[in-house]
């Protein structure tokens, strides 16, 4: 599949960057993510701009978890990326 073989071919230092900078992001009060998964958890997640930004800031995450578990299966490193 392609889009797997497009994640095998991210460099690893970049996407954890990535992830973090969007997961965390906004700092204050309380990260995008969180309070989105909150709502999720609550079931208040209704608004269209909510199911956005819990996609926006949490795809980043679901791309490193899918790189990590693809390098896990394939035996590679994280440092090994792309380098196949």
């Amino acid at each position: 599949m392609k889009v797997i073989r497009w994640i095998d071919k991210l460099p690893f230092l970049p996407t954890v960057i990535v992830t973090a900078f969007l997961s965390l992001a906004p700092l204050s009060p309380e990260p995008h993510v969180w309070e989105k998964i909150k709502m999720l958890v609550h079931g208040s997640l209704s608004r269209p701009i909510d199911i956005f930004d819990l996609f926006l800031h949490g795809s980043a995450c679901l791309i490193l978890i899918v790189k990590l578990a693809r390098q896990s299966m394939l035996g590679n490193s994280p440092g090994d990326s792309g380098k196949s």
